[in-house]
């Protein structure tokens, strides 16, 4: 909520051990019959997704076996082959497919803007009817665009805000959730003089610290990229954020013992667990925090003086490859796929946001989902990671490597946000 996969992930990675993450591959093959295909065979239609299952027995592949069964009562011409991986590893099987001359005809993972440079990707324009184009909100559909053409579809949508532990906001005398920072950091003291082990959650480890430094730079009025979109990691905004989370936060014992090397998971399981006072979430964890019975409520991610105006979302992808010729069947896949009903459907079951205009006015009309509204609400105006970018993805993994230091004692912010400047520089005049 794949920002690179998330990227972009996005919106939801989750870690698994090696012997999960090798039961979380799955081969679907359903039997077909007709005359789309060479010959008169039929197509096999090949897809490659993550697997977001974080319960036994609640992995992706139900839904995309579910999802398949539907589609080929619409399409007996059509058979669809699906393997399964874990976040984690779902990118670096796409690209061994790629190098190896192997690519699948439709991936939902987490970047595309390299294989869009390389051309190896139909435009959406291609793909689906303008009715289902339109379909996705602008702020989705410019992150997944590239020199005027969206290549990127997005799949499995979240956005961050802040939620908090009421019962320790009340054992803390905090009447309500913090607007700013000033606010938050005079909070996550009190929550420290009354006993919580951890007043703020900050997850800079390697899992997805991408997406919570986003969050903490446009709450600054900084960001990844300026206006014009080139990348703009040490701008004096991001360098004062980061400063500010160093001395006012961490030092201050406000964090927990190591926000380095805490990851997103961590972080959400100390939070159901009742350990944290307040951290930014995604829409999955308010299922989580209330089967652990979890007094919780969301508020707007708080800014440098008031509610920040730009929230972070998250968001993984969903690319057509040319490689095997089958554009009309990718495409009645995919119009298949973005029906209202199928996007519900996996928001559901998988606590995201839905990526159509119309899922989500059906998500807001239904009162049982009325927890999301805060998110539903930002997703229209949501900022990302630069997924669309070449250079992103090893921009990604120096970025995972060093932003913690940035915040960590005898810190350095403006040395690691030049390095990683220096890195994006380079790489985007190299064409990487």
């Amino acid at each position: 909520m794949t920002q690179n996969s998330s990227a972009v992930r996005t919106g939801r990675r989750r870690t698994r051990t090696a012997a999960a993450t090798a039961a979380a591959l799955v081969a679907v093959t359903l039997p077909g019959c007709g005359s789309l295909g060479a010959g008169g065979a039929g197509v096999t239609l090949h897809l490659v997704a993550t697997d977001y299952a974080d319960r036994p027995g609640d992995g992706t592949r139900r839904y995309w076996e579910g999802l398949a069964t539907r589609f080929r009562a619409e399409h007996p011409e059509i058979r669809l082959r699906i393997d399964l991986y874990d976040g984690s590893e779902v990118d670096r099987k796409v690209a061994s497919l790629v190098r190896q001359g192997r690519a699948p005809d439709v991936v939902q993972a987490g970047s595309f803007g390299d294989y869009a440079a390389q051309g190896r990707l139909y435009p959406v324009e291609e793909l689906l009817p303008i009715r289902r184009q339109a379909s996705f909100p602008s702020a989705l559909a410019d992150v997944g665009t590239i020199d005027g053409k969206q290549y990127g579809m997005p799949f499995a949508a979240s956005t961050r805000a802040l939620i908090y532990n009421k019962d320790l906001f009340e054992r803390a005398g905090i009447p309500a959730p913090p607007r700013t920072w000033a606010e938050l950091a005079a909070d996550a003291a009190r929550l420290k003089q009354a006993g919580v082990p951890i007043p703020y959650g900050l997850p800079l480890g390697a899992e997805e610290s991408q997406t919570e430094t986003l969050s903490w730079l446009l709450s600054g009025g900084g960001g990844y990229t300026n206006d014009a979109g080139g990348y703009a990691f040490d701008s004096p905004e991001n360098v004062r954020t980061l400063d500010w989370i160093g001395r006012r936060l961490v030092r201050q014992g406000l964090t927990g013992p190591d926000p380095v090397g805490t990851n997103r998971q961590e972080a959400y399981d100390s939070f159901t667990r009742g350990e944290t006072g307040m951290l930014n979430g995604d829409p999955a964890l308010l299922r989580r925090a209330g089967s652990s019975g979890i007094r919780f409520a969301v508020a707007p991610v708080p800014g440098l003086t008031g509610p920040s105006s730009a929230v972070t979302g998250v968001t993984d992808w969903m690319m057509a490859f040319k490689q095997n010729g089958h554009r009309k069947q990718i495409g009645a896949f995919l119009d298949f796929v973005y029906q209202d009903a199928n996007v519900l459907a996996f928001a559901d079951r998988y606590d995201t946001l839905p990526v159509t205009t119309t899922a989500a006015e059906a998500m807001s009309a239904d009162g049982a989902r009325r927890p999301l509204q805060v998110y539903l609400d930002q997703l229209p105006g949501a900022r990302f990671c630069p997924v669309g970018k070449r250079s992103w993805g090893p921009v990604l993994v120096r970025l995972k490597s060093l932003i913690g230091w940035a915040v960590a004692k005898n810190s350095n912010p403006d040395g690691v946000l030049k390095d990683l400047q220096d890195t994006a520089q380079a790489l985007e005049s190299t064409g990487s």
